[in-house]
């Protein structure tokens, strides 16, 4: 067996893994160094359980680090090319895994020191950011030298980098170079190794998994600031090369924006909080352009059974937009709010301030693969304390597990919405919850049992809405036998809207119409379409905090729309074609590059866009406009989410 496992370190796979491996142990030891030097931070919540899962789960973080500082190692080592054998190749060699793993190591050391004073570890824009400074190399000199012992471990890491990289032996070369499965060996183990390079650089094989970002360490910590255990420094920084940050803008002042508008909502005194349950249901792709045909016949009864408007946004354009628009009301400027360093805030949110400051329980619900698309790190940064997704669904002897799985996404969603009713009845009240549907995306498939059941439209995803609207009006049916139901408030949205055809959906307005609908069945006032109110997404969590009469301040990009005067309602979104912000606020709708308005239309009765009335626009509204981006990019780039 030792000969074996000495002859298999010396092939030309085996060094490669050896060296591989090399790295990864350099990985985890400069995280343990991050913590113990940062241990001031992490003390009193750290358990050694606790610190294993986020070493654990570092892993998968360092796997796309190495990978991408590495990639030219493994080419080099797999081609089947008879000149990389030559002893001057590997030499050459030998210096650029040296160089190149210690500055990705290097990359780990400096965070130890820079951590505390940022609370999150380094990306791009931080290396933009120092990018002008002429005097930059003082600057790190001057900083580093109270971190003596940093010094001391990159030298370290260099001398085991030099000394344990293995180069396959030359007379294992020899042994191969001149018969056939030299070639057959070396093109296997090329295309085995790349395709777990592929997916080690995404984060997973499945097509459920979106490559994964900074925001998904979230998903394993308990506290913001232990993302940064989880993290390494590399990672960030290849996540964050080419994504706009944020950049602070200085439209007024910071006492004008606030006095213009300001995102801190404060309770009156005499509010009185009622302990209601709250349910948000967040549609995938239920846009306002399939409901007008049709093939919602259940989202229509709820538009006037509950309160809904006749002018509602998303404020995105993607599912991972919906999310923290909905469920935080942080709307989608720039870049989406996953793909942002500013997803390792502190964040405040529907469940965070119910759960926190009232007792809640909560819960966040998506049938797909735990982990996909980021829903779950940003579930746990945004305050829910559990997570139903596939893996919950295949252990509850109920249902039927994986045989009720489509394929390819998720749990169908009728199964799923159902799992969602009894798990909700088995929780102590109140709670907050809230589900992710995915029956109705792409590749827009249905259960053997439905398929030429609902009518056909223009694309197969007409079908899979009516379906999905099916399982909703199933939910509801269910829903309403249980104790629960009478002391809730739902709210029915969408993620997004969907692809459109008809003119009026086809503008820049028409692609995020979605419907919002609050229903409350101890409060049959609130009913009907309101057609006087602009409405988005990020208008969900305050206006539910308003019915519960929360009592707290909080910070929210949108507004109480059962509060105030409808003259002044608004939404907000962006247009990342364009990179221009979009603002509607009355009968006005303004397009803006960041420093004009380069558009501007009365939208309700300009339905198209056919006439361009810039410059005879409110100056007021301009300028609300500006207050709202001037504070938002504000509190992303300084942590300034929570009221603390």
């Amino acid at each position: 067996m030792g000969s074996f496992f000495r002859g298999f370190k010396h092939s030309t796979t085996g060094a490669l893994v050896c060296n591989l491996l090399l790295v990864y142990v350099l990985f985890t030891v400069t995280r343990l160094l991050f913590v113990c030097t940062n241990m001031s931070l992490f003390s009193g919540h750290l358990g050694t359980g606790y610190l294993l899962r986020m070493l654990v789960a570092g892993l998968r973080f360092d796997t796309t680090a190495i990978l991408y500082l590495n990639v030219w190692l493994i080419l080099l080592y797999l081609l089947p090319l008879h000149f990389k054998e030559r002893p001057i190749i590997y030499k050459v060699a030998k210096w650029l895994f040296v160089i190149v793993n210690f500055i990705g190591l290097s990359a780990n050391l400096c965070d130890c020191a820079y951590f505390p004073f940022t609370g999150r570890r380094t990306t791009w824009s931080v290396l933009q950011e120092f990018g002008g400074e002429g005097n930059i190399a003082t600057i790190l000199i001057h900083e580093s030298l109270q971190y003596w012992y940093l010094f001391i471990a990159a030298v370290a890491i260099v001398w085991i980098l030099w000394k344990g990289f293995t180069k396959p032996e030359e007379k294992c070369h020899e042994r191969f170079t001149r018969i056939w499965y030299y070639y057959v060996a070396q093109v296997v183990a090329l295309a085995i190794a790349g395709i777990l390079t592929l997916g080690g650089m995404r984060g997973g094989f499945t097509t459920a998994v979106r490559p994964i970002t900074i925001s998904n360490a979230n998903q394993y910590v308990e506290h913001a600031v232990d993302a940064g255990i989880v993290l390494n420094t590399p990672f960030s920084i290849f996540r964050t090369i080419g994504k706009k940050p944020f950049v602070d803008r200085d439209y007024m002042t910071m006492d004008k924006a606030q006095a213009i508008y300001s995102p801190v909502h404060t309770p009156a005194d005499s509010t009185e909080f009622k302990p209601m349950n709250v349910v948000i249901l967040i549609l995938e792709s239920f846009g306002k352009q399939v409901q007008a045909r049709g093939f919602m016949p259940f989202i229509d009864e709820m538009t006037v059974k509950g309160r809904s408007f006749e002018y509602s946004y998303a404020n995105g354009r993607k599912s991972i937009d919906g999310m923290p628009s909905v469920l935080s009301s942080i709307p989608s400027f720039v870049e989406p709010f996953f793909l942002t360093p500013a997803s390792l805030n502190d964040l405040s949110g529907i469940a965070g301030e119910l759960t926190r400051n009232k007792g809640y329980h909560s819960a966040f619900f998506h049938g797909a693969e735990n982990g996909s698309m980021g829903f779950q790190a940003f579930a746990r940064a945004t305050g829910f304390q559990e997570y139903y997704g596939r893996t919950e669904y295949n252990q509850d002897p109920r249902y039927h597990g994986d045989a009720d799985y489509d394929g390819t996404w998720a749990i169908w969603d009728e199964e799923f919405l159902q799992f969602y009713c009894d798990k909700m009845s088995e929780m102590k009240e109140p709670f907050v919850t809230s589900v992710f549907t995915a029956s109705s995306h792409s590749p827009f498939d249905l259960p053997a049992r439905y398929k030429g059941k609902f009518k056909e439209g223009p694309t197969p995803l007409y079908a899979c809405i009516s379906y999905s609207d099916q399982a909703v009006r199933k939910f509801f049916e269910k829903a309403s036998h249980q104790p629960w139901f009478n002391n809730t408030i739902f709210v029915i949205t969408a993620d997004h809207a969907t692809a459109a055809d008809d003119p009026e959906y086809l503008t820049d307005l028409g692609h995020y119409k979605v419907p919002v609908i609050f229903y409350a069945p101890s409060m049959p006032e609130l009913c009907g379409v309101d057609s006087t109110r602009i409405v988005s997404q990020a208008d969900i969590m305050p206006t539910l905090l308003g019915i519960l009469g929360y009592d707290k301040p909080y910070i929210a990009f949108g507004q109480d729309v059962l509060q105030g005067d409808a003259a002044s309602s608004f939404a907000a979104n962006y247009l990342p074609g364009n990179n221009w912000y979009q603002y509607l606020e009355g009968d006005w709708m303004l397009q803006f590059d960041g420093d004009k308005v380069v558009h501007a239309y009365r939208f309700k009765e300009d339905v198209l866009q056919q006439h361009d009335l810039r410059g005879k626009h409110p100056v007021s509204i301009e300028q609300r406009m500006k207050s709202l981006i001037q504070q938002y990019m504000y509190r992303m780039n300084h942590n300034e989410m929570l009221i603390k």
